[in-house]
């Protein structure tokens, strides 16, 4: 590929130009487009935005399956036989708990997700005592992903501090009845809009490897530029037995990493998160996730393991870069090096074709630790 192609897209982006739907397409598919002068290009761009800064976020799965909606790709849906340990809404004492455990961690953002369709009036207000005391407390920011919001609830949230709004869009309008019955992707949307109206930040985000073509990823990646999402979490489906999609369909490494190329060239002024799915689909190329992207996940998935975190923390560290933290990245290896507990040290698990779930004990350190 001639090399004009590589600075165009860099030169665009670092401008804030949106790129054509046709280079978008050949980075995605054209073999002529070289995956090292494309990460070198996406690199640049990030760079010039986030410099050699890499945001950690930890995620409390603070109410774990029993959902009454039907997304194929979600172990927590009702149409999923996965084998997770569900639980109600967590108490406030754990939630804080594990909000400390996170900011110990050296976590930027502490993520809180809870089940369901979307929260009543009453559980809005109480999402929102608990953003005020966590904000109250650690010098965190917070990110809620709560199901669908109105206008009211958006402000209830906004007004509490809230700072981020998790809704991934998942995937392109037109097939979004293909992967969930029982909510629109104008109900989504809308609820995207209103946390803007309320002047909350947005993360969303999508699942590749569902089976939709590439045009699919452009538009969720254009969708997500207008939409002006601060945060991007680019998840790669997962394949959990029992879900009813369960095999994730043409995710290789190299296409993985194209996808991460896309979103920031597309949206080079959001965090670029490369989310579930890291280690499983990247394999050996996982490091090179972090030259498109400034942000991963530590300690796992909603309910899918991780790598374990001194793996993570030592591959920024290998990278030359820092994390977005009050605790230094040494102080935090060296840590995690005298700490005792089998949790810390947990691997990724793999038999060769499935991930592995959490344990309860995973899903609910705090408790664990009382």
């Amino acid at each position: 590929m001639d090399p004009a192609f590589y600075q165009q897209l860099t030169d665009d982006a670092l401008a804030d130009r949106q790129p054509t739907p046709g280079a978008c397409m050949a980075l995605l598919t054209d073999p002529a487009v070289e995956l090292l002068p494309l990460l070198n290009s996406a690199y640049t761009v990030r760079k010039a935005r986030f410099g050699k800064a890499v945001q950690v976020h930890i995620l409390n799965n603070a109410q774990n399956g029993r959902c009454p909606e039907d997304c194929s790709y979600c172990t927590q849906a009702r149409t999923s036989d996965a084998d997770i340990a569900d639980y109600p809404i967590k108490t406030d004492a754990e939630v804080l708990a594990e909000a400390k455990r996170a900011y110990e961690a050296g976590a930027h953002r502490y993520c809180m997700v809870f089940a369901g369709r979307g929260p009543s009036t009453q559980r809005t207000a109480h999402l929102a005592d608990l953003v005020r005391k966590i904000k109250a407390a650690y010098p965190l920011e917070v990110c809620v992903s709560a199901g669908l919001l109105d206008d009211d609830k958006a402000a209830t949230l906004a007004e509490a501090g809230l700072d981020r709004l998790n809704h991934n869009l998942n995937t392109s309008r037109e097939r979004y009845g293909s992967i969930c019955t029982t909510h629109t992707y104008d109900d989504r949307l809308n609820t995207l809009r209103s946390a803007k109206r309320a002047g909350l930040q947005t993360c969303s985000g999508l699942i590749a490897g569902m089976g939709e073509p590439p045009e699919d990823l452009i538009e969720i990646a254009f969708e997500l530029r207008e939409l002006g999402s601060e945060s991007i979490p680019v998840n790669f489906l997962l394949p959990f037995e029992g879900n009813v999609l369960d095999q994730p369909a043409g995710l290789s490494p190299e296409y993985c990493l194209r996808v991460l190329c896309l979103f920031r060239f597309t949206n080079p002024r959001a965090e670029v998160r490369c989310a579930a799915g890291r280690e499983f689909h990247l394999r050996s190329l996982e490091a090179m996730c972090l030259y498109p992207a400034n942000s991963l996940f530590l300690d796992g998935y909603l309910n899918g393991q991780g790598a374990e975190r001194r793996r993570t923390y030592q591959m920024i560290r290998d990278l030359g870069f820092e994390i977005v933290s009050d605790h230094p990245l040494d102080d935090l290896l060296d840590d995690i090096a005298a700490d005792t507990d089998p949790r810390t040290r947990a691997s990724l698990t793999l038999d060769g074709k499935r991930p592995a779930l959490k344990t309860l004990a995973e899903l609910r350190p705090a408790r664990v630790d009382a």
